[in-house]
């Protein structure tokens, strides 16, 4: 219960939590689905209408093949949030669909809480509790400071395998970041 103090939960923990405990699915099965087919990630996305010129977007996804993606709908159901799209438009050879939650209130309230009470069993785990880390600074708004900001993306870039598989590197995010901070100093 550790992550539910981060963010000052009044919500008791409990079997008869129903924002805490998904109905109608065994919350083992969703966390051990999770563990194998999810992911807790933190995207960057230029948007120059914002003072570091990157939204920080923490996300977490289950991905499924179309064919067996009721799973999806039954997860979706249990957490009462998110969404279903393909998971790669556009390529038609990828018959994936992914469930995606992004509001960070839903991520508050319902899925970090449930993964601290279900915790998962592989080193996932360690990137949910970085992701909730996350989570949690954002929450209180310290991603706005330039020190803030650093750190999150550090955080971000720490998870899923040291960010080898992203688009952007890190130096690339902090480099703009910073270069906007220097610009609008001098302006």
């Amino acid at each position: 219960m550790v992550l539910m103090t981060i963010f000052r939960s009044e919500n008791v923990p409990s079997a008869d939590n129903q924002q805490e405990r998904p109905q109608g699915i065994n919350p083992w099965y969703i966390s051990g689905f999770v563990d194998g087919e999810g992911t807790f990630h933190v995207s960057f996305a230029r948007r120059t209408d914002l003072p570091k010129k990157w939204a920080i977007i923490p996300e977490f996804h289950v991905s499924q093949d179309f064919a067996r993606s009721s799973v999806l709908e039954e997860i979706k159901t249990s957490f009462d949030c998110g969404q279903i799209k393909q998971n790669h438009r556009g390529k038609s050879n990828d018959s994936t669909y992914v469930f995606v939650v992004r509001n960070r209130q839903d991520l508050i309230n319902k899925i970090i809480p449930f993964f601290d009470r279900y915790p998962m069993r592989s080193s996932k785990q360690k990137d949910f509790l970085v992701f909730a880390q996350i989570v949690a600074l954002m929450e209180n708004g310290y991603h706005r400071s330039e020190k803030g900001f650093r750190e999150i993306t550090w955080k971000a870039f720490q998870m899923n395998g040291g960010g080898k598989y992203r688009k952007r590197k890190m130096a690339e995010i902090l480099e703009e970041s910073s270069e906007t901070i220097c610009q609008n100093v001098q302006d």
